[in-house]
């Protein structure tokens, strides 16, 4: 797989109609640009701040309008996985099963899902340095996972702050996997609101262009329609009236990264 990375959808499942409508719109969005396009969205939030908070629709439903999106809209799908007896039916639905950050160091997670012959998409712990990313990769290879892929998504720096360090983008893809920026989640401020995670939406452009420039393999983003009524991650969600002019400015630097050779 050789085209530039897209991967977005929603934070959380909310109703199968949103969800379709979220995934046909970003089909025929990203269609008229050459990049090769994954939905994603999470069947349930295991690591929502406050336990009142909105988690989702629950393994069988929300795998039941994963492969309704996958069947009807005809596209790839990733979901993440939280425990070891999730992965066999998430495996009969998705293309790609992502590790989340908070569990990429789960042996058995990452050993079982690799089993399963699919694509792993390991998003690095806030807590992980670039460097030790490549334990966690071998973990994935073991078994001989088709495709293993890190995910940046910040790096925690200081009391409900993320930053990004991109120098680890070269440093992960020195171990022969792609590498793919999480440029939502990465401008998150966990807990930040009273119970719930804040976000500075503004700075996720900002982002999106310095990774692409580094020469990230594809770029993973939250999307809503009206990010202020989402039920997760709406403050580091994009609209998804801004992202054609994203995805313009994705296209325009590709074409100066491949000129001057800085992807791999």
């Amino acid at each position: 797989m050789k085209k530039f990375l897209i991967i977005a959808g929603p934070c959380v499942l909310e109703d199968l109609d949103l969800t379709l409508y979220i995934a046909d719109f970003l089909k025929r969005l990203i269609s008229k640009f050459e990049f090769y396009y994954i939905f994603k969205a999470s069947f349930d939030k295991a690591n929502r701040t406050s336990f009142f908070s909105y988690r989702g629709p629950g393994l069988e439903k929300g795998l039941t309008w994963l492969y309704e999106v996958k069947t009807r809209i005809g596209i790839p799908i990733t979901t993440d996985v939280h425990e070891t007896w999730q992965i066999k039916p998430v495996a009969e639905v998705v293309d790609v099963i992502q590790i989340p950050a908070f569990l990429c160091r789960q042996t058995d997670l990452i050993v079982e899902a690799s089993k399963t012959g699919k694509i792993i998409n390991i998003k690095k712990g806030q807590f992980m340095s670039p460097w030790d990313m490549r334990y966690a990769v071998e973990k994935a290879k073991v078994f001989n996972s088709s495709e293993v892929w890190i995910t940046e998504r910040g790096y925690s720096f200081g009391y409900r702050n993320l930053v990004v360090d991109f120098r680890a983008i070269p440093i992960m893809k020195s171990f022969g996997v792609k590498v793919i920026l999480d440029a939502t989640h990465s401008v998150q401020i966990p807990s930040g609101e009273e119970g719930k995670s804040g976000g500075e939406r503004e700075f996720v452009p900002y982002l999106i262009r310095a990774g692409v420039a580094v020469g990230v393999d594809g770029i993973f983003m939250e999307v809503h329609p009206e990010p202020e009524k989402a039920l997760c991650d709406g403050p580091n969600s994009l609209p998804l009236s801004s992202l054609e002019g994203i995805l313009s400015q994705i296209a325009d630097l590709r074409k100066i990264v491949e000129k001057h050779g800085i992807s791999n």
